[in-house]
């Protein structure tokens, strides 16, 4: 065994034992079992994309079942606003800054230095970015390697991404992937998202009746490993399903699923494109699966001793998901890009059809998942999460209420968008790409949030209690409250050694 994985796996073992007799931890809690973990992810699905969020289009009823049974958080946070440093985050407690892992991975062999940046990709930009991460390193503990040394059976299905692709776009790492990060058990499947369909499939529909859709292996093969651990192996379990779905490339086989959001959209009078009635179908498909992994749960007789948590990744694509009344999108910090839904259930410990209004993020989840574990998390000062537990059952946290919460993109995306041939003002909905996202980080204290953009070290702030659609930039009417909350932020950033662009 590798020198490094050893001693973090003795490190994180010892803790975890340690953790067993904490009197707060659900494990010591006499009169019920340790809960399975189940966390559900889904990628780029936005905060308005969910019937429950009142998005009013897109129809999402397992979903929906879900959040009345369990917290909905009004201010749930993905800590990035992409994918891959958004889980490593999750993975880890860890904010993308700390662990300077800020961008989408790339193919093995993809990295650069600082020189060759400006002769290549930057080129022509104010600034050039750090360079990409291309793995999670090995040594980090994830919320895996802390279940399992609880006594969890650990698995994961679907997405990984946090490691450079291997063979394919989005293939697991030989030398970075899930095994090799705490998880016994694994499946590596794109399911039957249109990543994986032949380009003959393309455009074509298939013999769906109204009410069906597509068979979806990766959540087949979620709900094996959960019957397989619930009737044989008498251990509670941490699985973590991880949809490809709602990224793009869109794509629907049901041609019921797809008249009907056209017949919706004509009956709203709503001038939708094609791909935003695609994207409904899309949406819905996803909640189809989400909805079985609920049945089974209740089928196997767990339902009552799993919690489940489910959340996006980041929020949803500038060009078709709906955003409003958010700003932005993914790709950039404004609230559209990082406040995601999010939903916690455990019957008996969290309140049915309660609301949660307290900001929390994904680096919350390794910190939680150890206490309802028994595991002890690594230490505070090393890590960004926090125990979200007591407003799971709840209560108030003044630590939870007055905490800050921290993002960091140090890039320009999309990338190569200096050569978009319009010019901003000019870019409309149908455009495609419209973020144009430059090098920003971002800070929110209380109602406040402010970002703060590198290349011109301007400053925007807005108070969200008041202003959700972040449309009232207040810098100029509060300079004082902006240059501490700038400090405050930049002041994180140092400590935390982050990764900065540079001129």
């Amino acid at each position: 065994m590798d020198r490094r994985k050893f001693i973090k796996l003795s490190v994180v073992s010892a803790a975890g034992f340690a953790g067993f007799s904490r009197a707060s931890s659900l494990a010591a809690d006499s009169t019920r079992k340790r809960p399975n973990i189940l966390h559900i992810l889904i990628d780029d699905l936005g905060f308005a994309d969910v019937g429950y969020n009142g998005g009013g289009f897109c129809e999402t009823p397992n979903i929906d079942r879900l959040a009345t049974q369990g917290m909905r958080f009004t201010n749930g946070y993905a800590p990035a606003p992409i994918c891959s440093p958004s889980r490593a985050a999750f993975l880890t407690g860890k904010t993308p800054a700390r662990l300077n892992f800020e961008f989408v991975t790339k193919f093995e062999g993809n990295s650069y230095d600082w020189d060759q940046a400006w002769r290549r990709q930057w080129d022509g930009f104010e600034m050039v970015p750090p360079p990409f991460t291309l793995n999670l390193p090995i040594e980090e503990v994830t919320i895996a390697d802390a279940m399992k040394t609880a006594g969890y059976a650990t698995g994961i299905a679907g997405k990984w991404h946090v490691a450079a692709h291997h063979g394919s776009y989005n293939g697991w790492s030989r030398t970075h992937g899930p095994r090799k990060q705490g998880f016994d058990w694994g499946f590596e499947t794109v399911g039957s998202h249109p990543y994986g369909w032949k380009k003959s499939e393309k455009g074509k529909f298939g013999p769906y009746e109204p009410g069906s859709f597509p068979e979806d292996d990766l959540t087949a093969e979620s709900i094996g490993f959960m019957e397989e651990n619930a009737k044989n192996t008498g251990k509670p379990f941490f699985l973590f399903v991880s949809h490809h779905y709602v990224h793009t490339p869109l794509g629907t086989k049901c041609k019921w699923l797809a008249d009907k959001y056209r017949a919706k959209a004509k009956a709203l009078g709503r001038d939708y494109s094609d791909d935003q009635i695609t994207y409904a179908a899309f949406v819905e498909t996803m909640d189809h699966y989400v909805g079985r992994l609920l049945d089974a749960l209740e089928r196997l007789g767990i339902a009552d001793d799993t919690l489940v948590f489910f959340t996006s990744d980041n929020g949803g694509h500038p060009s078709h998901a709906f955003n409003a009344p958010l700003r932005g999108s993914k790709w950039n910090l404004y609230e559209a890009g990082v406040r995601v839904p999010t939903i916690a259930r455990l019957p008996g410990v969290i309140a049915a059809n309660s609301i949660c209004d307290t900001p929390v993020m994904h680096t919350d989840c390794l910190p939680t998942y150890c206490q309802i574990a028994g595991a002890k998390p690594p230490a505070a000062e090393d890590i960004d999460g926090r125990d979200i537990m007591p407003l799971m059952r709840g209560s108030s946290s003044e630590e939870l209420e007055n905490r800050c919460l921290y993002w960091h993109f140090p890039y320009y995306h999309p990338e190569g968008w200096k050569n978009y041939s319009k010019r901003p003002e000019e870019i409309g909905v149908n455009d495609g790409y419209i973020s144009r996202t430059r090098p920003q980080s971002s800070i929110r204290s209380g109602d406040y949030k402010l970002i703060y953009f590198h290349d011109s070290e301007n400053c925007e702030l807005y108070n969200l209690d008041k202003d959700i659609n972040e449309q009232n930039e207040l810098s100029g009417e509060m300079p004082e409250k902006t240059r501490l909350l700038k400090e405050q932020l930049l002041d994180y950033l140092n400590k935390v050694n982050a990764r900065l662009p540079r001129k």
